[in-house]
């Protein structure tokens, strides 16, 4: 029998190339299911503060490296979206991460979403459809493909920042000291008793320094809004088919269960958090 690459054409090479493909076949895993998916594991809403001057920061990520279809469906949750106090910015947004740089690059994103809050402090249900226009395929092996993710991003309306409660918290009036330290420690506020060098409580400045008592926060003030709105990451990110998403377009087809319109059409040149 001919050895191969011996002869021409090389029929012992092709059957060789075309054994190695049935071999793969066979081994490949079997799908479960007919869609994209991209899963992400947050669901609660998060509070979400103004980041680095307000720019574009991703609450949700999903790799969608190597994705089948153009259109993907996107589901989320928001709280504490209140008009003029927490309103918010939201997008869809695709980014390239290519082999050689550490960086991101945005190629792609829907138009901007306003929810401005006027179903104050309830948990609302957003939802986009989305063409991605994200240019390659999936083939790391080329140079012209790179990692892809898509990102639920968010920001805060130009000239309208965050406004957080102030209410009044419970205090005590008491005296002071560190966990660490002994309670026989005067530190300003305690005096001795004249016998044995014992201690007792006293209002009386020690060695002339600031006696350390007075009203103490019993109530704990991280508890109190900040004035962020809430965000949760991405519930799912799916791709489908035409036939399934056929309200899938480029500028991004949004639901919100919310109050919303829209802000802006979308730029993937605005500023963004590049890690």
């Amino acid at each position: 029998m001919a050895r191969p690459n011996t002869t021409t054409p090389d029929l012992v090479a092709d059957l060789r190339d075309i054994q190695n493909r049935l071999d793969a076949l066979e081994r490949r895993p079997v799908p479960q299911t007919v869609f994209d998916q991209y899963p992400t594991t947050e669901w609660e809403a998060v509070g979400r503060d103004n980041v680095y001057g307000n720019i574009w920061t991703s609450c949700g990520i999903a790799n969608v490296t190597g994705l089948k279809y153009d259109r993907v469906e996107v589901k989320y949750i928001t709280d504490a979206v209140i008009k003029g106090r927490s309103e918010a910015e939201i997008r869809l947004a695709a980014f390239r991460h290519e082999y050689g740089s550490q960086f991101k690059k945005c190629v792609s994103a829907t138009s901007v979403m306003h929810l401005t809050g006027e179903t104050a402090g309830t948990v609302c249900v957003g939802k986009w459809r989305w063409i991605h226009s994200i240019q390659f395929g999936w083939d790391y092996t080329d140079e012209d493909n790179a990692v892809y993710t898509i990102e639920l991003q968010h920001r805060y309306p130009n000239g309208m920042q965050q406004k957080p409660d102030k209410p009044p918290v419970m205090q005590m009036y008491g005296f002071m000291k560190m966990s660490d330290q002994n309670a026989s420690w005067s530190g300003g506020l305690l005096q001795g008793d004249g016998a044995n060098n014992t201690w007792a409580p006293g209002l009386r400045p020690a060695n002339g320094g600031v006696p350390a008592y007075g009203w103490v926060d019993v109530q704990d003030r991280d508890s109190v809004w900040d004035g962020s709105h809430r965000i949760s990451n991405m519930h799912y990110c799916v791709g489908m088919p035409q036939e399934r998403l056929p309200d899938a377009s480029v500028e991004g087809w949004h639901w919100y269960t919310g109050s919303s319109r829209v802000g802006r059409a979308g730029n993937v040149n605005e500023e963004y958090l590049q890690f």
